[in-house]
């Protein structure tokens, strides 16, 4: 089955759909559906998992640095939630 991804991009919600062979993962995916330019993120991103101890500093800067350029509550949706 056919995987989905939904966003809050600027305060308008949107569902896409989402393949793992397209993206590396769903926050890739969405900024990819709104034409975001993510290298200057990714390029950070990689540092940030060089320097940091731990996953949640990671994590952390992923979910700034989205909300920063628009996007909230990106997530997967279930299979009973597709439709």
């Amino acid at each position: 089955m056919a995987r989905q991804v939904a966003y809050t991009y600027k305060g308008q919600a949107k569902v896409i759909n989402f393949a793992y062979d397209k993206f590396h993962d769903m926050y890739e995916a969405a900024a990819a559906a709104e034409g975001v330019d993510l290298t200057r993120f990714l390029a950070m991103e990689q540092q940030v998992a060089m320097t940091a101890k731990g996953k949640g500093a990671l994590k952390s800067y992923r979910l700034n640095e989205f909300a920063r350029m628009g996007f909230k509550d990106i997530r997967m949706l279930r299979d009973e939630e597709q439709g």
